[in-house]
């Protein structure tokens, strides 16, 4: 008798034979473009121009209010706020993966 484990495989379903640490869920295959594109964004400023500034600012115990004016004009701040009242009018995902 042979019992090994066959897996079905379709065209759409992923290798389940491999695990990603960074995305153990495989969240990022359910995105959108945009939701993506703000995702890469927001990351790319978590890693290069806030992280730094906030590890200096935590050892001297000071904030630093220019973060807050970067954020502002990326769309990173009221990012679920209509277009028409100057946000970016992005839904509540957008707004999880910018937190």
């Amino acid at each position: 008798m042979n019992l090994e484990l066959t897996r079905l495989k379709t065209k759409d379903s992923p290798d389940l034979g491999s695990f990603d640490w960074s995305d153990p869920f495989r969240l990022s295959d359910l995105l959108a473009d945009h939701e993506s594109m703000i995702k890469e964004s927001a990351a790319t400023f978590s890693k290069e121009a806030l992280m730094p500034r906030v590890v200096e600012g935590f050892a001297g115990e000071e904030v630093c209010p220019e973060i807050f004016l970067e954020m502002g004009k990326m769309g990173l701040l009221g990012i679920t706020i209509p277009e028409e009242y100057g946000g970016l009018g992005a839904n509540y995902v957008s707004y999880g993966l910018v937190a």
